[in-house]
């Protein structure tokens, strides 16, 4: 991976005024994926959608890091029961058909 196409978690937190734990303790939950390159702590731009809905409920809505965690485990089971509702909704009409 090029570095040029990473964003340093230090600009991360000067742009949306955190400390560098915040990251450090959502990397531990499994939430975020950091890169370290030359001793310096990198994100996927990828994340970066997800990392700021973190970030709004962190802010926001004063969830802590736990919190979030549960928050995001919930919405990839919906995620994931919408996609198979829809599945069994198509093979319902291939048999109505």
């Amino acid at each position: 991976m090029n570095i040029e196409n990473l964003i340093p978690v230090t600009a991360l937190c000067t742009y949306y005024k955190l400390e560098m734990p915040f990251f450090g303790h959502l990397n531990e939950m499994g939430l975020i994926e950091i890169q370290i390159i030359e001793e310096i702590q990198y994100i996927h731009p990828d994340a970066l959608y997800e990392i700021e809905k973190m970030i709004r409920m962190h802010q926001e809505l004063a969830i802590n890091i736990e919190g979030i965690d549960v928050v995001f485990n919930l919405l990839q089971k919906i995620d994931a029961l919408q996609n198979e509702l829809i599945a069994v909704k198509n093979r319902l009409r291939l048999y109505e058909s």
